[in-house]
């Protein structure tokens, strides 16, 4: 199957140059793997110019990652935060690099960093948790972007609006039986990706920026900057995220 993408790729779009495509295995949901890729990563690159953060899930059932923690937090944001870390020094080589995390407009849905429950032991919620997750995204960028002032490196982030991707294949019960409907007034998947695209190359975006379709509820439509929630924007709740991330994955910043 990866073959076959990276065939794909170089098809479409990389006829006309010479470049080298490289697929790297790597489970999110495994810090062992995190570890694992980053570490093969940092042999075959001095510097890295851009990482962008967008693998996860939503709304899945109650599962654990490798290491135990709730898989929608485990895999959205303390994957995407270990990897960051492992990788940070080759993006500090690199003049003008830039971390892209993507969140969701679920940062916005029942959305609130759990410290007494992060793994959701107590009770579940399939939209709660992702809503924590895709709002850890957000504060994670917040705070990275912070710590990197005055260096070569800068922090954004973005969100696909609505999106006709397979993300949406664990909604049930009422959700899932509008989810059908929803996807004809989706935008492409290749529409949802320009957001992340804009925050990653746009020369003159900054750093703490958050990149979100310019239409009706953020849904559809050209990138822009976008507004996230207030809570996002809460320096303490961040701060305190960060301090906690490290803790659970048992990796620090040097920033």
């Amino acid at each position: 199957m990866l073959g076959a993408a990276v065939g794909r790729i170089r098809t479409s779009f990389l006829c006309c140059i010479e470049v080298r495509l490289v697929v790297q295995q790597l489970d999110l949901a495994s810090l062992a793997s995190i570890l694992e890729a980053a570490t093969q990563l940092r042999a075959e690159h001095p510097r890295i110019d851009l990482l962008i953060n967008s693998a996860g899930f939503m709304y899945t059932p109650k599962q654990h990652t490798a290491d135990g923690f709730e898989m929608q937090f485990g895999t959205n944001h303390l994957g995407h935060f270990a990897l960051t870390r492992l990788l940070l020094d080759r993006l500090l080589e690199a003049p003008g690099s830039r971390v892209v995390t993507v969140s969701s407009i679920g940062h916005r849905i029942r959305a609130n960093i759990h410290f007494d429950d992060l793994q959701w032991d107590r009770s579940y919620s399939s939209v709660g948790a992702y809503g924590q997750a895709k709002l850890a995204n957000l504060l994670f960028t917040y705070e990275l972007q912070r710590r990197l002032v005055g260096r070569q490196t800068v922090a954004l982030a973005a969100h696909p609006g609505g999106s006709n991707t397979n993300l949406d294949q664990y909604i049930t019960g009422v959700g899932g039986m509008f989810s059908p409907l929803m996807k004809r007034f989706a935008q492409s998947p290749a529409a949802g990706a320009l957001p992340t695209l804009r925050a990653a190359t746009d020369p003159s975006a900054l750093g703490g920026q958050y990149y979100g379709p310019d239409g009706f509820m953020q849904m559809t439509g050209h990138p822009k900057v976008a507004p996230s929630s207030d809570r996002s924007h809460d320096t303490a709740v961040q701060s305190r995220l960060w301090t906690v991330s490290e803790e659970l994955t048992g990796v620090a910043f040097p920033v």
